[in-house]
C-alpha cells in the first residue's frame, strides 16, 4: 500500500519560522510542503543541501529566470531536523513549453557557470548519480543490448563541463509577469548543454514533443552526442530503479533511432 507523506514536525515548522499547517504541494516525488510563505522539503544529502543553499542565497536572478530565495532556521543553519526550507514563489510547470524552459536554464547556467565542482557529487550514489555516469562512459552499463548500442553511438564532446541543473523539464515554473522559476535543482557536473538536451529528450518520450524536434540544436553545438547521452541517462535510470520492461523499450526505440539518424 503507499504510505502517506509525512509532513514536517511542529519543531521543524518553528525552527524555519513557519506558522500555517502546511499542506502537501504536488510533484517534488510527493515530499514537498508549504506552510505560508514557506515552502519545506527533506534535505536529500547535508552537503548538497548546504551548498545549494549557500549558492542560491547569494545568487542574482535577471529578467530571464529566478529561484527561489533558501530560509535560513533561526540559528543561521540549512537544515533542521533533516529538512530544508525556501521561499514559495508562484507558478506552474508547463512541459509543452520546451524552448521556453531550455532559454532559462540557458541563463540559470550562464550565472553559475563560473561556480567551482562540489565534492558532494564524488559521494553521491543515487540512481541518478550513477546514471549520468554510466552514459557518460565513467561507469559499465547494465547488460541491456538496447542500452549498450545507444552508449556505443555515443562519440566525444569536447564542450567544458560546469555545475548544471540535470533535471529542467518538470521544473521551470510559469507565472504571469514573472521570470521563470528554476526549482528542485539536481546538480551535475557536465556541458551546459546537456541540461538541454535532457529537457528535450524528456519532452519527446513522455510529453508528445514531436520527433522531428529532436534536429532542433538551440544553438547547442554537439547536440547529436548530448542527446544520445541524455537518452542513455535516462534509460539508465529506469534500469536502476527496476522500471525498465517491454513498454519503455517500445517507448524509447523511436526516440533512440531517430537521435542516431542525425549523424
Amino acid at each position: 500500500m503507499p504510505t502517506t507523506p509525512t509532513p514536517p514536525s511542529a519543531d521543524v515548522l518553528r525552527a524555519f519560522g513557519a506558522t500555517a499547517l502546511p499542506e502537501l504541494l504536488p510533484g517534488g516525488r510527493g515530499l514537498t510542503w508549504r506552510s505560508g510563505d514557506i515552502v519545506l522539503r527533506p534535505a536529500e544529502g547535508e552537503a548538497e543541501t548546504i551548498w545549494k543553499s549557500e549558492l542560491l542565497s547569494t545568487l542574482v536572478p535577471n529578467a530571464r529566470f529566478t529561484v527561489p530565495r533558501p530560509v535560513a532556521a533561526q540559528d543561521g543553519t540549512w537544515v533542521r531536523g533533516g529538512w530544508h526550507a525556501m521561499e514559495w514563489m508562484p507558478g506552474r510547470p508547463d512541459e509543452h513549453r520546451v524552448d521556453d524552459v531550455i532559454r532559462a536554464g540557458q541563463a540559470f547556467h550562464e550565472a553559475v557557470g563560473a561556480v567551482p565542482r562540489p565534492e558532494f557529487l564524488d559521494e553521491a550514489h543515487d540512481a541518478w548519480s550513477v546514471a549520468d555516469r554510466i552514459a557518460w562512459k565513467e561507469q559499465t552499463p547494465p547488460a541491456d543490448a538496447f542500452l549498450r548500442a545507444l552508449i556505443s553511438e555515443c562519440g566525444e564532446v569536447t564542450a567544458p563541463s560546469q555545475i548544471i541543473h540535470g533535471d529542467l523539464l518538470g521544473n521551470v515554473m510559469f507565472a504571469d509577469g514573472r521570470p521563470p522559476t528554476l526549482i528542485d535543482w539536481a546538480p551535475q557536473w557536465r556541458p551546459a548543454g546537456f541540461g538541454a538536451a535532457i529537457a528535450v529528450a524528456d519532452a519527446v518520450c513522455w510529453h508528445g514533443l514531436p520527433l522531428t524536434e529532436l534536429a532542433n540544436d538551440h544553438g547547442i553545438a554537439q547536440w547529436r552526442e548530448l542527446l544520445l547521452r541524455a537518452l542513455a541517462f535516462r534509460v539508465t535510470t529506469l534500469h536502476l530503479l527496476g522500471f525498465w520492461n517491454a513498454e519503455e523499450l517500445a517507448r524509447h526505440t523511436p526516440v533512440a533511432d531517430a537521435i542516431i539518424r542525425l549523424g
